[in-house]
């Protein structure tokens, strides 16, 4: 299958799958977001998912003081509504995928998210470069 910028072009892609960041600036700074991604948010083509992984992420980064969301606990619901997405849950089929994905990224969170794009057929929406180092899974930036 050809490679582009955006990784591996096909017509397979079930749907998109935003990074943690990409969620985060979708539902709080929409301009953060490249003019694609921000349109795949805004107007997508191909279903919208958050991941619960994405999810745990954000609450781990309010618990350490990384991050503030106010009433964490329905606003992120709110954020995964207004997007019309909907939350993808951990698979032992996703936790399965992990083993032989390459160590290109030691971010657990991210691996993660990789394992669930792969074995989902998805496509990742993120700006994150060392994703973009995966030739076995499809993003888009």
């Amino acid at each position: 299958m050809p490679r582009s910028k955006r990784g591996w072009v096909g017509s397979k892609v079930q749907g998109y799958l935003l990074d943690t960041h990409t969620f985060l600036w979708a539902a709080r700074a929409p301009e953060k977001l490249s003019r694609r991604a921000r349109r795949i948010c805004e107007t997508p083509t191909k279903p919208l998912l958050v991941s619960a992984i994405s999810l745990w992420e954000l609450i781990m980064k309010c618990e350490i003081g990384k991050l503030e969301i106010p009433a964490l606990s329905s606003t992120i619901p709110a954020w995964v509504k207004r997007l019309n997405a909907r939350v993808l849950p951990l698979q032992a089929e996703h936790v399965l995928a992990l083993y032989g994905l390459p160590l290109l990224h030691h971010d657990p969170f991210d691996r993660a998210l990789l394992a669930q794009a792969q074995a989902e057929n998805l496509t990742l929406v993120t700006q994150d470069e060392q994703i973009h180092r995966y030739s076995t899974v499809k993003w888009t930036w």
